[in-house]
């Protein structure tokens, strides 16, 4: 017979929970972008739709290793999300800005 999780999980140490804890909020905190869409519950479909682009073209992305910054932002906008770019150092991270209005139209 089976063991239920909860059963499992209440035999572990406080120790071990928390190690399980940490691990998985740092996978859900890093994962490439078609978990992520999954993750907040959207089909390749649903988000070509938001895009104006063909299902293929959603599916071409998520397959890339190398991409404009204006096509990934464009594609976590579409999913609510809003993309920021930090470089991390060993004396700390920075946000690089000149993405910050990278898209946006502005009177001349």
């Amino acid at each position: 017979m089976a063991n239920k999780f909860a059963d499992l999980r209440a035999q572990m140490t406080s120790e071990a929970r928390a190690r399980v804890q940490a691990k998985a909020q740092a996978m859900l905190a890093e994962m490439p972008l078609n978990e992520l869409r999954q993750a907040r519950g959207l089909s390749q479909k649903m988000l070509a739709e938001v895009l104006h682009v063909q299902q293929p073209a959603v599916a071409k992305i998520e397959k890339r290793t190398d991409m404009y910054i204006s096509t990934l932002r464009s594609h976590i906008e579409a999913m609510g999300g809003e993309l920021e770019v930090v470089a991390r150092f060993p004396d700390g991270a920075v946000k690089i800005s000149n993405f910050a209005d990278l898209g946006k139209v502005t009177a001349v």
